[in-house]
């Protein structure tokens, strides 16, 4: 579909009434392969493979209420007590990561209080850890391992 800034990934496609579906490893269902999907599906595929994220603490689609409105962010990343951690926010590669972006991630933050944010259009990676007590934020090179994420 498209060449992407991450390893590839071995995803499960069905063909439906001229239609893709692909198999979300996290909903462990075949959901419409949109070309946001694809980047979905291949980063949550890096996570677990490469940076060694636990499998059973994402979740994708999540719902969140702002104010009178539902929404959903795409992933997000809970931790031991299932208490949200990180929220992870995917745009098709042909859509550039603009402030839209990350103000529509920190909007769903408003709802979750997470310490880690994250944009990806599969080509560029924006990752942000927030220091809750120093009322700070920073964006960091890579995404880190899993096993180095800070509170």
């Amino acid at each position: 579909m498209f060449g992407l800034n991450l390893p590839p990934a071995h995803l499960r496609i069905k063909k439906q009434e001229n239609k893709e579906y692909v198999f979300d490893r996290l909903r462990k269902q075949f959901v419409r392969l949109t070309p946001e999907e694809f980047v979905r599906q291949h980063f949550i595929n890096y996570l677990i493979e490469c940076k060694n994220y636990p499998e059973g603490l994402l979740a994708n689609e999540v719902s969140i209420e702002l104010g009178n409105l539902n929404r959903r962010c795409d992933t997000v990343l809970y931790d031991n007590f299932l208490q949200p951690r990180m929220i992870i926010e995917y745009k098709a590669p042909t859509v550039a990561i603009d402030q839209n972006a990350f103000d529509q991630i920190v909007r769903y933050n408003m709802s979750l209080q997470v310490t880690w944010l994250i944009v990806s259009n599969g080509l560029e990676h924006f990752c942000c850890h927030i220091d809750k007590e120093k009322g700070e934020y920073f964006f960091l090179k890579d995404i880190p391992l899993y096993n180095r994420l800070k509170n």
